[in-house]
């Protein structure tokens, strides 16, 4: 086992798998729900105002992705709270809730300014939320583009 997790962390290492593939699952649910919501309103419309049309939905996936941050800097800080799971190492670093959303953001978003850096067992949750900001960015811009190629095609200008 000692080759899997340090001697003695794997409770730690557990706690944190578990954690980041529950905040990851929800990340997924949200943004499902959301692009599922988006799509349901705007299929029904006819294409007209589509400035005003994609300029809602990109403001609605904004929307989403902060939120999504917000989970993933919310299970940083609970994890936090944890004896032996870890730290948030760096530069001026609190332990606060904003540090814990400020590094879930330039993760997410795989910015990774290093500024902020994870350190022990939490540092799991940081590689599923790049992958997860990765996956969810992307499927943002495959639902805008074909938005705007439904909104903007020749046959919606008539």
């Amino acid at each position: 086992m000692d080759r899997l997790v340090p001697q003695g962390e794997f409770t730690a290492y557990l706690l944190v798998a578990v954690a980041a593939l529950a905040v990851s699952a929800l990340a997924v649910m949200i943004h499902y729900e959301g692009l599922h919501a988006l799509a349901k309103y705007y299929v029904r419309r006819p294409p007209q105002r589509s400035r005003r049309a994609i300029l809602k939905i990109m403001f609605s996936l904004v929307g989403l992705h902060v939120l999504e941050i917000w989970c993933f800097g919310v299970a940083y800080w609970s994890l936090l709270k944890v004896p032996g799971v870890g730290s948030i190492q760096g530069e001026r670093v609190g332990g606060t809730l904003f540090d814990a959303v400020y590094l879930s953001a330039t993760t997410f978003s795989t910015l990774g300014i290093g500024d902020l850096a994870p350190v022990g067992a939490i540092r799991m949750v940081s590689g599923m939320e790049a992958l997860m900001g990765l996956l969810l960015i992307t499927w943002s811009a495959s639902f805008t583009f074909l938005e705007m190629s439904r909104f903007w095609s020749p046959r919606s200008q008539e």
